[in-house]
């Protein structure tokens, strides 16, 4: 980061790392899924379809994080656990959360047209995601025997209620009927009424699924005499169980045991209550200003696999600032957003009750959304280049008590692009000169601003101050303000000022012009 004035707004930042010995577990959710599954036409009450592609994706987030050992997820969610001793990224609950949300995201887009190679995916999806810190295996076990009970619960009351809307009922009529029928009046139902077993019906509906990695023999290679070379490799394994939380199940993979623990007994009476009182969460302070801040993972890697121009590609950061604008069009409580290169800051207004204030919920459900959207549209901008692996983002969610603390960070923010953007300038035309890195580095090592200027004039005829605004001053999101005539009582036609659409500016935002000229953003009289 760059040194300035404003960089005591870092010191707002609060530390939520889920402590050892807890287990952690990251629970993502389908976010309005329900509308989702009505605008591609999913079947009811099961699309084994998509569930299939749940699982692919939760397949896919195993192998991208070694530290995940074992999943459980039935319809739109799905449970993450990681082994005891992880140490993933410091156990922080916020990078964790959003990392997982960010990467599920983008992969159910990439594999969307696998299962669903005749619909089209009509908008981005996105996820919710949560902690939960288990604080011995017992924890553990009681969280698994509570999601798939509710597996097993939601289950048969879905497989009733769209039975009866199928057989002429309305869906209010419905719901009537079920009202406070418990387990054996709702087979006696699906059974008397339309001839379904419940127990018969497909495990992957009753039971959800379990991954997990087991240790496979493979062939790697074959010797000089042609004899098959095999090696044991750890492999994701798909498994449906009656009772992933019993310990027959458990027991019987050593992966799991000596990853997480033993299950000393069977769970008795589910508490999902006492269940909750583990879930890792925190309100955001009321009244504050909460900036949601977003970084590409592994940026530096996705830039050069994917052939970015250096030190800036143009097309990326507009490919960023449009995913910027699809957030403030999806989520009305963000007033305002400001981006460079692989980051963006997302702003929600200091009233915001978004989420009741959740933290892990707004930010799991912006990055969700951001990376999807991502996904979606890189065809727009890159057309002729295809994107070779699915892109990941951070976040974390920060509180300012005052309008003045969150103008520092928005000032920090451009400084810091400032300064980067100039040192990677003077950076990436020494290396296009014949420099290596190496070389660069030691060149620019100790080198102030008046210097790098300086250096960018006379050895290659850049005037920094000339280059374009996007990449000197960053990208600011906000909606715009259109006037719209209103004719008075007296018949003359007065000017009204309304929210329009979003737009993308280029200003210098630590100026107080730019707010001044602008005072519907922060709703400052």
């Amino acid at each position: 980061m760059a040194n300035s004035k404003y960089e005591y707004v870092k010191s707002f930042e609060v530390e939520d790392e889920v402590m050892f010995p807890n287990l952690i577990i990251i629970r993502i959710d389908g976010r309005d899924f329900s509308r989702f599954s009505q605008v591609h036409k999913f079947e009811k009450p099961n699309d084994e379809t998509s569930l299939n592609l749940m699982n692919s994706c939760a397949s896919s987030v195993l192998v991208e994080y070694p530290d995940i050992v074992f999943a459980y997820g039935y319809s739109d969610e799905y449970s993450f656990v990681f082994k005891k001793a992880s140490r993933f990224y410091q156990r922080r609950a916020s990078k964790i959360l959003s990392l997982v949300a960010s990467f599920f995201a983008a992969v159910y887009v990439t594999k969307w047209k696998e299962f669903f190679p005749h619909t089209k995916l009509e908008y981005a999806p996105s996820f919710a995601s949560k902690v939960v810190s288990c604080a011995s295996v017992e924890v553990l076990q009681a969280y698994l025997a509570w999601r798939q009970h509710d597996c097993h619960i939601s289950n048969q009351y879905d497989t009733c209620l769209w039975m009866l809307v199928k057989s002429g009922k309305t869906l209010s009529e419905t719901q009537e009927i079920l009202k406070d029928t418990q387990k054996q009046q709702r087979n006696e139902l699906l059974f008397q009424q339309f001839g379904i077993n419940y127990k018969m019906l497909p495990v992957l509906f009753r039971q959800g699924s379990c991954l997990f990695k087991t240790k496979l023999e493979e062939t790697v290679k074959h010797d000089e005499n042609g004899k098959p070379v095999k090696r044991l490799r750890r492999r994701e394994t798909l498994v449906h169980s009656e009772n992933v939380a019993g310990r027959s199940f458990w027991n019987e993979h050593s992966s799991l045991h000596k990853d997480l623990g033993h299950f000393a007994k069977d769970i008795g009476k589910i508490e999902p209550d006492y269940v909750k009182s583990f879930q890792f969460e925190s309100r955001l302070l009321p009244l504050t200003w909460v900036v949601v801040r977003i970084d590409g993972c592994h940026f530096h890697r996705f830039s050069e696999v994917h052939e970015f121009e250096k030190p800036n590609d143009e097309q990326a950061l507009k490919l960023m600032n449009s995913c910027a604008v699809a957030v403030l069009e999806e989520f009305q409580d963000i007033a305002f957003a400001y981006g460079v290169s692989d980051e963006f800051s997302f702003v929600l207004k200091n009233k915001s009750e978004l989420y009741k204030r959740q933290s892990s919920k707004i930010i799991s459900a912006v990055v969700s959304f951001f990376t999807s959207t991502y996904m979606m549209r890189w065809g727009d901008f890159f057309p002729h280049k295809k994107l070779k692996y699915p892109p990941s983002f951070d976040g974390r969610a920060v509180c300012y008590p005052t309008s003045d603390i969150l103008l520092d960070y928005l000032a920090w923010r451009q400084v810091d692009c400032h300064i980067n953007n100039q040192y990677n300038t003077c950076f990436w035309m020494l290396v296009k000169s014949g420099k290596s890195k190496i070389q660069a580095q030691d060149y620019l090592k100790g080198t102030q601003t008046r210097e790098k200027n300086k250096l960018l004039s006379q050895q290659f005829g850049i005037e920094y101050n000339s280059l374009p605004v996007i990449f000197r001053m960053g990208s600011s999101v906000f909606r715009l303000k259109t006037q719209e005539g209103v004719t008075e009582e007296n018949g003359e036609v007065s000017g009204k000022q309304v929210e329009a659409e979003v737009g993308v500016d280029y200003s210098n935002i630590i100026d107080q012009c730019f707010w001044q000229q602008h005072p519907h953003i922060l709703s400052f009289s």
